[in-house]
């Protein structure tokens, strides 16, 4: 038996370790009738990396299964599960997760380095005035701050660096979360289990309790857990979460959608942070060059004074993909009294975005200072924020 888990094991090992360098964030095994291909995503896009033998694929399966503590026999239901392992050196979890399917079971392997949890907000790429007015808003003893965006937008990331900047001894911070991404050290984190009814609101009610100075919520899905962070936040505590929103203003909207009295809701915002991912250039082969009349007018520049803007190529360096790692591309909206006034009154979203703008740029604004500054390309700018 030995002998035939070996070739299993040095596979497993040869992908986390490929992957690992790569700086994969996923990787896919997935089960064909008559091919078994495993797909890494890096920097948000899915691309192929190696079609192993299809008999592989069970025996592929049972063992990561293992490694995971999982159910080998179970092969009818979904299961996760989370493997620690150490490559070259570095500490990375993995959760796992299988599917049953029609041609055997698919797994995805999401990949947590647990270095990567020890950011601060100066890491994420916002520009010099919006990581000034974050600061700011995290600094205050009260209120709620929200970080809207798709699934994927870094989110999560940014309320890790906003609670590592802010974890200096004198604060209690606690966290509820679905799951549990990165370890913080010094931080008291507690992950939502449904098996026994531990929800975000379950948690969050009793973290109220426990004498908070922070609290950080993964994100507000329902009413119950919207309601007690409102309460929260008024009654001296700092909270800090997300919402599936596209736009930072959108966030007053989906709160006052769930059922939260506007009043309550002007009360409590502190800030509204929305944000994306761009595919960051590689240095080592972008190109710069003038951009045409069409791309000119989808950024709004002036085709007679337009700057020399750059594309991705592709060298070695990068896997020939012309992009290397990724950054962020945000719009703070800092809630003041004019936007509290707008807010208790049940304004429109438009007119709580035209009030926005006059203080802060949007989205797109912020990719295309980044087009300008060579650090993304148009292409990405337009894929993250088509639907904004």
């Amino acid at each position: 038996e030995q002998e035939d888990d070996a070739p299993i094991i040095r596979l497993i090992n040869a992908l986390l370790t490929e992957a690992v360098k790569v700086n994969a964030s996923d990787i896919h095994i997935e089960t064909f009738e008559k091919r078994l291909v495993v797909r890494f995503r890096v920097d948000g896009v899915l691309r192929e990396v190696v079609q192993p033998k299809r008999q592989l694929a069970p025996l592929l399966v049972s063992r990561i299964k293992v490694m995971a503590k999982l159910d080998i026999a179970e092969k009818r239901v979904p299961q996760d599960g989370r493997i620690s392992i150490r490559v070259g050196g570095r500490e990375i979890d993995v959760r796992v997760s299988t599917m049953p399917s029609n041609a055997g079971e698919r797994v995805v392997l999401r990949l947590l380095d647990k270095q990567a949890g020890r950011l601060d907000l100066t890491h994420l790429g916002m520009a010099a005035d919006d990581l000034k007015r974050m600061t700011g808003i995290i600094t205050k003893p009260h209120g709620i701050i929200l970080v809207t965006g798709p699934t994927g937008s870094g989110k999560t990331t940014t309320l890790y660096a906003a609670l590592t900047q802010l974890n200096d001894a004198t604060r209690n911070i606690l966290t509820v979360e679905d799951p549990i991404e990165y370890q913080l050290e010094g931080i008291g984190q507690t992950q939502v289990n449904t098996k026994v009814e531990m929800t975000f609101a379950r948690g969050l009610r009793a973290m109220l309790r426990q004498d908070p100075d922070v609290v950080m919520v993964g994100e507000i899905r329902d009413l119950e857990t919207a309601e007690i962070a409102v309460q929260a936040s008024l009654t001296g505590h700092l909270v800090l979460s997300t919402l599936h929103t596209n736009t930072a203003i959108g966030a007053v909207t989906r709160l006052q959608d769930m059922g939260i009295e506007p009043f309550l809701i002007s009360s409590a915002l502190l800030g509204l942070l929305a944000q994306r991912l761009v595919r960051v250039l590689c240095p080592h082969c972008k190109e710069s060059y003038a951009p045409d009349a069409g791309e000119c007018e989808l950024m709004g520049f002036d085709p007679a004074s337009a700057p020399h803007i750059h594309r991705a190529v592709g060298c070695d360096e990068c896997n020939h993909l012309g992009y290397a790692g990724r950054t962020g591309i945000y719009e703070l909206v800092v809630v003041d009294d004019e936007l509290r006034t707008l807010i208790h009154n049940n304004a429109s979203e438009q007119e709580m975005t035209k009030h926005a703008r006059r203080y802060g740029s949007g989205i797109r604004e912020d990719g295309r200072r980044k087009i300008m500054e060579g650090v993304t390309t148009i292409e990405e700018v337009l894929r993250v924020t088509r639907e904004g």
